[in-house]
C-alpha cells in the first residue's frame, strides 16, 4: 500500500498559518530525504508510548491496541518498499502518523498525546545512534581478531621496527600486528562508553517542559531497552552529545585505520615487499600492466576525512545554540548517517585486506637487519657488560657505527679488533647481543616484543575476544 496524505502541511501545523509554505522553504524544511533511515526506531517509540498511554489510563485500550497494529503495518509497508514518502509531511514522524491515520482512523490522532516531535526525533536519534554503537563493536571484534591470527602466525617473525620510518631497532611481526588490537581495544571501548552513557531515554520530555499527562517514563524507557529516563526535559530535547561521542569515537578509529592503511601502501610497494595483498583488494593501471596499486588502503586512508569532516560540522552547529531545540539541529543526523556508513565500510574493507594479507618473512628478516638496528643492544651491552655510563655507551656505539658505514658492512660484521680499536674492553661475548634474532629474545620486559611475551599477549587477546 501507499501512504496518500490527505492534509497540507500547514494543516499539520494547525490553526496558527493561512497558507502553505513557499516552495523553496519547503525543500530545506523537509527531512523525509534523509530521516526517514529512523523508521524502525520511530516506529518503536511509537509503539512504547501508545503502550505507556494506555497503561496510565489517558488512552483507552482499544484505541493504544489499534495503534499497535497499526504501526506494525507501516512498519511492514516500509520494509517492503510499498510506502511512498512525502515531502509535504517533512519527516518520518508526520508521514508514519499519516500513513497510520489512514489505517484506523481517529485513534491515530491520539498517539501525539503527551509527547512532542522534539522528544520523538530525540529518541528515535539515540535508539539510531545506539544501534550503530553496537554494530561498530561487532565490527571491531571482527578486525581484531584478523589481526590477532597475524599475530599469532608471525609471534616471532622478524621485522624493523621504525621511528621517523627510519629503522630503529627489530621487532616481531606479531608485536607489531598486536599494536593495533590495542588500538582498536580502546576504539571498542570508546563506542562501549559512549553507549552506556546515552543509555538514557528522551521520551516524555515532550517540547521542552515535560507534560502535565500523568505518565510513566519508567515504563517507555524500560520498553526501548533504556536503562533510565533522563533527568531534566530541557537537556532531554536538546542534548546531542550522544551523537558527537560516537562521532568522535568514530574519527579515533578512523585515524588509527588510516594509519594502517598507510602502512599497506607502503609495505606492500616494490621497495618494500612486506606485503602482498591478494587481487580483491587492488586494482590494476589503465596505462601500465605491470601496476598493482593498493586502492582500498588508499581510500580507506582518505575516508578518515569524511568521519572527521562530519565530526566537526556537528560540533559547529551545536556550538551556538542556546537551549533548547532549535531548526539547525534538523542537520545532525547526515553528518551522523554518513560517518556511520563509512565507518562500517572501512571496518569491513579492513577486516578482509588484514586477514587476506600475506607477509613475506624473508624480505621483512633482511630489512629487520639493515640500517644498525641493533645499535641499541650493542650500547645496551657495553652498559651491562663494561659498567659504562650510558652516555659513554652510547658514544661509543655511535663510533662503531660510523666505523661501520665506512666498511659498508654491519655491527655484526666488524672484527672483534675493530672493534677494540673504539673500546678496548669489548669481548667477544658482543656479538650474542648483535643479531637481531638475539635482539628480539633479550626484549623481555612487559609489553616488549620478545616472541615469548608477544605469545603471552596473543594467549590473553584470544581469551578476551572469545
Amino acid at each position: 500500500m501507499t501512504n496518500s496524505p490527505k492534509t497540507t502541511a500547514n494543516q499539520m501545523w494547525g490553526g496558527r498559518f493561512a497558507s502553505g509554505p513557499d516552495a523553496i522553504m519547503t525543500a530545506i524544511n523537509a527531512s523525509i530525504g534523509f530521516d526517514q533511515r529512523l523508521y524502525a526506531q520511530d516506529i518503536a517509540g511509537s509503539r512504547a508510548h501508545a503502550a505507556m498511554l494506555a497503561a496510565t489510563g489517558i488512552l483507552t485500550s482499544s484505541d493504544a491496541e489499534a495503534i499497535g497494529e497499526g504501526l506494525l503495518t507501516v512498519l511492514s509497508e516500509i520494509d517492503a518498499g510499498n510506502f511512498t514518502f512525502s515531502t509535504a509531511l517533512e519527516d518520518i514522524h508526520m508521514n508514519v502518523e499519516s500513513r497510520l491515520k489512514d489505517l484506523i482512523g481517529a485513534p491515530a490522532g491520539r498517539l501525539h498525546t503527551a509527547r512532542s516531535r522534539n522528544d520523538q526525533v530525540a529518541v528515535d536519534f539515540r535508539l539510531w545512534v545506539r544501534d550503530q554503537c553496537d554494530a561498530a563493536i561487532q565490527g571491531l571484534n571482527a578486525l581484531m581478531r584478523a589481526f590477532l591470527a597475524q599475530a599469532e602466525a608471525g609471534t616471532d617473525w622478524v621485522m624493523p621496527g621504525f621511528t621517523h620510518l627510519q629503522t630503529a631497532q627489530p621487532v616481531t611481526w606479531g608485536h607489531h600486528m598486536l599494536a593495533y588490537v590495542e588500538m582498536l581495544a580502546r576504539d571498542k571501548s570508546r563506542f562501549e562508553d559512549a553507549r552506556r552513557r546515552m543509555n538514557e531515554c528522551p521520551l516524555g520530555a515532550a517540547a521542552l517542559a515535560g507534560t502535565s499527562f500523568p505518565i510513566d517514563r519508567h515504563m517507555t524507557a524500560a520498553a526501548l531497552g533504556f536503562d533510565r529516563p533522563t533527568a531534566n526535559s530541557l537537556d532531554s530535547v536538546s542534548d546531542r552529545d550522544f551523537a558527537l561521542e560516537f562521532l568522535s569515537a568514530s574519527s579515533i578509529c578512523a585515524m588509527h585505520l588510516s594509519r594502517f592503511a598507510e602502512e599497506l601502501v607502503i609495505w606492500s610497494s616494490a621497495q618494500f615487499r612486506f606485503v602482498k595483498l591478494s587481487d580483491k583488494w587492488t586494482t590494476g593501471s589503465s596505462i601500465m600492466p605491470q601496476k598493482k596499486n593498493p586502492d582500498a588502503a588508499e581510500l580507506l586512508r582518505a575516508k578518515l576525512g569524511r568521519i572527521l569532516g562530519a565530526t566537526v560540522a556537528l560540533f559547529t552547529i551545536m556550538k551556538g545554540l542556546a537551549l533548547t531545540y532549535s531548526k539547525d539541529m534538523q542537520e545532525d543526523k547526515e553528518q551522523v548517517f554518513d560517518a556511520a556508513d563509512t565507518l562500517m565500510l572501512a571496518l569491513a574493507a579492513m577486516t578482509g585486506m588484514v586477514g587476506d594479507m600475506t607477509a613475506n618473512r624473508e624480505v621483512l628478516a633482511t630489512s629487520a637487519a639493515s640500517g644498525f638496528s641493533t645499535a641499541t643492544d650493542l650500547a645496551d651491552w657495553l652498559v651491562r657488560a663494561l659498567n659504562l655510563p650510558f652516555r659513554d655507551a652510547h658514544h661509543v656505539t655511535g663510533t662503531l657505527v660510523a666505523l661501520a658505514e665506512s666498511k659498508a658492512c654491519d655491527l655484526p660484521d666488524l672484527s672483534i679488533t675493530e672493534m677494540k680499536s673504539v673500546h678496548d674492553g669489548i669481548t667477544q661475548e658482543v656479538y650474542s647481543v648483535l643479531g637481531v634474532e638475539n635482539s628480539v629474545r633479550s626484549r623481555m620486559s612487559y609489553g616488549g616484543t620478545s616472541p615469548t611475551r608477544v605469545a603471552e599477549q596473543v594467549a590473553r587477546w584470544k581469551t578476551l575476544l572469545a
